[in-house]
């Protein structure tokens, strides 16, 4: 991909919420503590983060002054085609492109082939994030 897909952002401009990178998995920031600076350094930020893709808690330590990565998440639209299982055939509503993926536990009986639905996309990973439109 031509794009940049990873941004250098400062640490005090991180948020609940926002999205952030620890070991190079996006992930989205759930709680943030902040110690108050020591004699011989600065203030610490502890972050916690749950992994987009794979729901996997990661913690992250670094000084509040610092910088850090924050992934690009690109959010599409697109349509269900059909459902197959537990993966969804899905064709993105600009380019037309089909490409399958699997259905969120969240969304397993509510989604349906003709729903349209918002895919977040970030690293080369897609995934299904939520029902759009009428619902």
């Amino acid at each position: 991909m031509a794009e940049e897909e990873i941004l250098r952002v400062s640490m005090k401009e991180i948020k609940v919420g926002r999205f952030i990178l620890i070991d190079g998995i996006p992930c989205k920031v759930v709680d943030i503590e902040t110690s108050s600076p020591g004699k011989h350094g600065s203030a610490k930020m502890r972050i916690t983060a749950i992994g987009i893709f794979d729901g996997q808690k990661k913690t992250f330590l670094k000084p509040s002054d610092g910088d850090t990565e924050v992934p690009v998440i690109k959010k599409k639209r697109a349509q269900i085609v059909s459902i197959n299982g537990a993966n969804a055939q899905i064709m993105d509503s600009e380019t037309y492109e089909v490409y399958e993926l699997p259905i969120p536990a969240e969304l397993k009986g509510k989604i349906a082939a003709g729903n349209e639905v918002e895919v977040m996309e970030a690293m080369g990973r897609r995934m299904l994030s939520r029902i759009t439109g009428t619902e």
